[in-house]
């Protein structure tokens, strides 16, 4: 059975994530090995600081693990290391770097091996949006290939701040029968072990298929 899957709308590591603790008694560890990928290019160890001094105060270690570049995803001590966490944190950045270095790379098979078998995986911003396939694409709004874990939904990250507009023409161009999840900062979109979804934090999240709103309930 897979673990517990949280898509964070942005602003992570910051008072609002009350999910995290949950999140990370879930684990059973006090370990959380954060890859800061998507940050490669917008200084991602300040990601990692942010991560340390929040779990800190659940009462966790942060690892920081630097996969920045596709080279690093084919390292084999990287994939190791992520194949044994319990608790893997994806951070936000770019989406389209994020896929480059991860897709089918011995790091991103690690990583779906270990949330298969039970470890926790969360992903904010960016990150959250390329597991799923279609995924939004953040230059326009409309749609791109992701890394697929999460196949037949698309999530809007930082909702509460994209305009009516580009969030608009993302909806209305979704694939029928498509549902399309608009989730705010500081706000995770979960999926629990058993299948169902619910959210967590400060703020909300919006489910739409075919321009209508839904409940969590139709989500895949």
């Amino acid at each position: 059975m897979s673990g517990p899957l949280a898509l964070v709308g942005g602003d992570a590591f910051s008072d609002g994530c009350s999910f995290d603790a949950d999140l990370l008694a879930a684990s059973g560890g006090t370990e959380v090995v954060v890859l800061p990928t998507a940050a490669a290019y917008e200084h991602p160890q300040r990601d990692v600081d942010a991560a340390a001094a929040w779990f800190e105060g659940l009462g966790a270690t942060v690892r920081g693990l630097d996969v920045l570049k596709r080279a690093d995803a084919l390292v084999p001590e990287h994939a190791e290391v992520v194949s044994a966490a319990r608790f893997v944190y994806l951070s936000g950045g770019s989406s389209m770097h994020l896929r480059s270095v991860l897709k089918d790379s011995p790091v991103w098979d690690a990583l779906v091996a270990a949330w298969e078998g039970g470890a926790v995986l969360a992903a904010s911003s960016g990150a959250a949006r390329v597991l799923c396939d279609p995924m939004v694409d953040p230059r326009g709004g409309a749609f791109a290939v992701g890394l697929g874990l999460l196949p037949g939904l698309a999530v809007i990250p930082h909702h509460d701040h994209w305009s009516r507009e580009k969030a608009h023409r993302t909806i209305q161009l979704a694939p029928r029968g498509l549902p399309v999840a608009g989730i705010d900062d500081r706000t995770a979109l979960i999926r629990d072990p058993d299948g169902s979804w619910r959210s967590a934090g400060a703020g909300g999240v919006a489910i739409f298929v075919d321009g209508q709103p839904r409940d969590l309930d139709v989500l895949p």
